[in-house]
């Protein structure tokens, strides 16, 4: 199993890829999944979801805030308490903020989106860091095909973010390196899941139109001829904190079907 008896804390819960990041984590062997999120009934769902496995992976829930420095420390450290030590951080939470463009955006709306997806992300990491040096880690940043490729959706204050991000991994897979800690970031495009389903469902009612049809025209610009799913992404991301990429740090993989080729 990928995971094996490790403990890997996911951040961001949610309907999407976050619930689906710690269900396949469970069931990729992890002795211990930490499910965060603003939102305490999203981390029952998650515990629920890992349960009917039928494994052993013991659930712990933690309401965390990312915004919030004391939230950050108090994950960490009931992480801690209740296993002993963090092996992996799936760094998930986001806030998308609005469908916006650089030439005339909000930019006081990109505040929040900062705080979250930047400066939220990291407060999160350095509050596993103390952590991780004691025996070693990695560390993933879920990041986005739009810090890469410029969509057509209007998405300038959310890229912007990410590319932060983006940019900040190549720092601390340089300044966590010695200690054995790896960094890394996969970017994701278009995911067949809850969020993006009822975002089309809601398209097509728009526009008298049927899903498939404009899953059909999504699909025409990505290579493997279909929209990947949100389960598919989420092992993408959970092979940059197993022991099979024990060499990868500092990179950045795009799990979007081939929409994205650097």
């Amino acid at each position: 199993m990928l995971l094996k008896d490790k403990i890997v804390v996911v951040s961001g819960i949610g309907p999407g890829l976050g619930v689906k990041l710690a269900v396949e984590a469970a069931r990729e062997g992890a002795a211990g999944v930490v499910v965060a999120a603003r939102s305490g009934d999203k981390l029952e769902d998650a515990e629920a979801r890992i349960k009917a496995l039928g494994g052993k992976t013991r659930v712990l829930r933690q309401v965390c805030d990312i915004t919030q420095a004391q939230d950050c420390a108090a994950l960490a450290a009931n992480t801690a308490r209740t296993f002993g030590r963090v092996d992996a951080l799936v760094n998930s939470a986001f806030v998308h903020g609005e469908m916006d463009y650089a030439s005339s955006a909000n930019l006081d709306a990109w505040h929040a989106v900062l705080d979250t997806n930047l400066i939220g992300t990291l407060r999160l990491t350095q509050a596993v860091i103390p952590e991780m040096k004691k025996t070693g880690g990695a560390i993933v940043m879920i990041n986005t095909m739009a810090a890469r490729k410029v969509p057509p959706l209007g998405e300038a204050g959310y890229a912007a973010s990410k590319a932060a991000l983006a940019n900040s991994v190549k720092w601390l897979a340089k300044e966590l390196g010695p200690s054995n800690i790896r960094v890394n970031s996969v970017h994701m495009g278009w995911m067949w899941g809850a969020p993006v389903q009822g975002y089309f469902e809601w398209q097509a009612r728009e526009h008298g139109v049927s899903v498939d049809s404009l899953k059909a025209q999504v699909a025409v610009d990505i290579p493997l001829g279909r929209i990947p799913t949100d389960d598919e992404c989420a092992r993408a991301a959970l092979f940059l904190v197993s022991d099979y990429a024990s060499a990868v740090t500092g990179a950045a993989l795009d799990a979007n079907g081939g929409a994205y080729m650097p």
